[in-house]
């Protein structure tokens, strides 16, 4: 038969754990907090990929532009610079783009006009090396532009580069944004553990009274917080999930080369589906940290 004093007890732990209106509070709070750190992380993840998969499609690729007033000496030149890349080791393709082609992309600034025969349009090459470093580029733009005053080279990834350096200020800014997320969420679980332990305060002496010791009080704390962060995680987890894979069929549907790149791998999806166990190991942690240094100075 149970003794007094441990009816006592169980009737007192009974107590910490069901009434918590203050701790049942963190099932919204750990579901709106986790809800945005993962939006966040979806989009630093999402915009590391994307300058990840630019510098590959960018590196090693050229455009030659032949620059010349004269019809006749600019299709000489194009010739003899389109000869002397593919002679080239270096270069894996070079490609002369069509006139066609050239007047489609002019024709939103200089309408019907561009597909005048008259105008001096550049003659243009794109080129892909065969090696994508920075010194084999570097020695065909050179080795190129020593073929005539008029030939002018354009590297892919030098006019690329403030896009490159957008997508990567967007993902610092989204591992700040997870940082604070996460520091604002612990913030919460030790403003909530605490207001706890001050509403239990008698309740808890007499746990102590029973026998009971900081430890077994404040793993009471850190099950009733951990299962409110559990079932928030679950729940802002799942929203967060479901968002972000909207948005990722949003943005491959538009068709765009750039906007499809800001995908998600499948390590990426790994990741997300590990932030609300991490969220929930960080409030578990923080729960049992405050309550033992509380319980030690004010009982």
């Amino acid at each position: 038969m149970m003794s007094r004093a441990t009816k006592a007890r169980s009737s007192a732990e009974r107590r910490v754990l069901d009434e918590a209106g203050g701790l049942r509070a963190m099932t919204w709070v750990m579901a709106i907090m986790l809800f945005l750190t993962m939006l966040a992380a979806a989009l630093g993840l999402a915009t590391a990929g994307a300058a990840r998969l630019l510098d590959r499609q960018l590196a090693g690729r050229l455009t030659v532009q032949i620059v010349d007033g004269d019809p006749v000496r600019r299709d000489v030149a194009a010739a003899r610079v389109l000869a002397a890349l593919r002679a080239m080791p270096a270069v894996a393709t070079a490609t002369p783009v069509d006139r066609a082609e050239l007047t489609r992309l002019l024709q939103p600034w200089l309408g019907s006009d561009g597909a005048d025969p008259q105008l001096p349009v550049p003659a243009m090459i794109d080129v892909d090396l065969a090696d994508h470093d920075e010194a084999a580029a570097s020695r065909a733009a050179a080795t190129v532009r020593r073929l005539g005053s008029s030939v002018r080279v354009d590297r892919h990834e030098s006019w690329m580069s403030p896009v490159n350096d957008v997508m990567r200020t967007l993902t610092f800014l989204a591992l700040a944004l997870v940082l604070l997320m996460a520091s604002a969420t612990a913030s919460v679980v030790v403003l909530a553990a605490r207001a706890g332990l001050q509403t239990h305060r008698a309740t808890i002496a007499v746990m102590h009274m029973l026998g009971s010791t900081d430890l077994q009080v404040a793993r009471l704390f850190q099950r009733r917080i951990a299962l409110d962060a559990t079932i928030g995680g679950v729940g802002g987890g799942v929203a967060a999930l479901l968002v972000v894979a909207f948005i990722g069929i949003r943005l491959h549907g538009l068709g765009s080369d750039l906007l499809g790149g800001v995908t998600l791998g499948g390590v990426d999806w790994v990741v997300l589906a590990l932030l609300p166990v991490a969220f929930v190991v960080l409030a578990t942690l923080a729960a049992r940290v405050t309550i033992v240094r509380a319980l030690r100075h004010i009982l």
